[in-house]
């Protein structure tokens, strides 16, 4: 079998067993009370059913216990401890999001448990940056030592779980995102190892795969309207395979071994992440500074995100989350062309274009009441 076969497979599975697992997560999550009820800043007018991490992580293991069984990524399992890392480190994140999905944790909690499972994937799994490129004056490659590295995996997972986190705000819109996030990462994770920098079983691969998948397959349940949110235990167990995933992806290769002219190459391990990453980051930091502006708490909740901003312009509930779903994709994909096309201006001029098409959607309300 093809080996962008078995990774078909692999995320073919995820889907099934989260698709299948979810109703059962929801019984479970109705009965024991882990109930979103509706609130002054949420959008949905009805209890709904928390525990959908459940769910993804049931279908995401499956995923990998396949995979270990198949002839070319079960190399993967040998090669290092990254999914054995991912898995015990979302099965932490994931308790704690339970926990909080039905009693409400405090953040100091929930920042604990961010902190420990993140501390896990990284001691246990090896996943870690070790080194960064400095794509000024002769610096060249910093490598990094074990504590540094370490704690800046830790510190770069936690704002990927919180990202994810602050976007789970309307019906699918977390789901949806982290999905083309994961395909974008997975690109360019396959892209690298057909070209020869790495293996063609690497773990980035393999988990971005688990992860569309796992995503793809609770997108039914939880698109508008919602029969089931993924909550606390969902969003935190998504941010950190998302990061597990970014991590390894963007330290695969060398950049400049990418086979890009001129300067773009330096840069690639700095703007790639940021990138694909840019939505929920941008909305986290946007959120941040807004509430210390205030005097408030940085995990203070609100109702100014920007899937709040969108249904403010006049878009219906559906058309928020698909306007999000085309600027995350742009600006994912787009990352992702620049690091391998040999014409970058191009990429960016078709980027360009997309993003102009993206504003002009984004206002056609406003400018429709404009005209009335």
């Amino acid at each position: 079998m093809h080996p962008s076969l078995e990774y078909a497979l692999v995320g073919l599975i995820a889907a099934l067993g989260t698709l299948l697992c979810t109703p059962l997560a929801r019984q479970i999550a109705t009965r024991w009370g882990a109930v979103a009820k509706p609130r002054d800043r949420d959008v949905h007018a009805v209890d709904t059913p928390r525990l959908g991490g459940v769910a993804l992580l049931a279908g995401f293991s499956v995923a990998m216990l396949v995979a270990h069984a198949l002839p070319t990524l079960r190399s993967t399992f040998g090669n290092g401890n990254e999914i054995a890392g991912v898995l015990w480190g979302g099965l932490i994140l994931c308790g704690v999001g339970v926990l909080d999905d039905r009693y409400e944790l405090d953040s100091l909690t929930k920042f604990a448990g961010q902190v420990t499972g993140a501390a896990v994937m990284s001691i246990v799994g090896g996943i870690q940056l070790l080194y960064i490129y400095v794509p000024w004056g002769n610096i060249g490659t910093i490598p990094l030592d074990r504590d540094a590295s370490v704690e800046l995996t830790i510190l770069l997972t936690v704002l990927t779980v919180n990202a994810v986190n602050f976007i789970d705000g309307l019906d699918g819109l977390a789901a949806g995102v982290t999905a083309i996030q994961g395909m974008a990462f997975f690109g360019y994770s396959y892209h690298l190892a057909q070209i020869g920098n790495t293996d063609i079983a690497l773990a980035p691969t393999l988990i971005c795969a688990g992860l569309v998948g796992a995503c793809v397959g609770f997108l039914p349940h939880n698109f508008a309207s919602a029969r089931i949110f993924m909550g606390d235990s969902g969003s935190m167990l998504v941010g950190l395979m998302l990061a597990a995933g970014a991590t390894t992806a963007s330290s695969q290769a060398d950049p400049q071994s990418l086979g890009i002219k001129g300067a773009l190459p330096l840069y690639l391990p700095l703007i790639l992440p940021l990138a694909v990453l840019a939505l929920p980051l941008g909305d986290l930091l946007l959120a941040v500074v807004r509430r210390l502006r205030r005097g408030q708490s940085p995990f203070a909740p609100d109702k100014e995100h920007l899937h709040h901003r969108l249904m403010d312009l006049g878009h219906s509930h559906r058309r928020a989350v698909l306007l999000l779903y085309f600027w995350s994709a742009v600006l994912a994909f787009g990352a992702v062309a620049m690091s391998f096309s040999t014409g970058p201006w191009l990429v960016l001029a078709v980027v360009a274009g997309l993003l102009a098409a993206g504003l002009l959607a984004t206002a056609i309300p406003r400018l429709r009441s404009a005209r009335l």
